[in-house]
């Protein structure tokens, strides 16, 4: 899974911390995910997501969409 946190982080210019404060979590964990080293829970990607005023699917993408794959299997 790919996401644009880091991305509308700075469209919206606030740090790590301001969101993590606003979403409820610590910092570290807006880190992990712009990293891509940890999957938020659904609670937390919803919340993300609302603050950016964004669908989930807006700022979370699986790996196939991220890439531009519809995700259909070649024969």
């Amino acid at each position: 899974m790919f996401n644009r946190i880091k991305e509308l982080r700075a469209k919206a210019d606030i740090s790590q911390l301001e969101l993590a404060q606003k979403v409820g979590v610590r910092r570290e964990t807006i880190v992990f995910l712009e990293k891509g080293k940890y999957n938020p829970s659904l609670r937390l990607a919803h919340d993300v997501a609302k603050y950016f005023g964004l669908p989930i699917e807006e700022v979370f993408l699986f790996d196939d969409e991220a890439l531009g794959k519809s995700g259909e299997s070649s024969s």
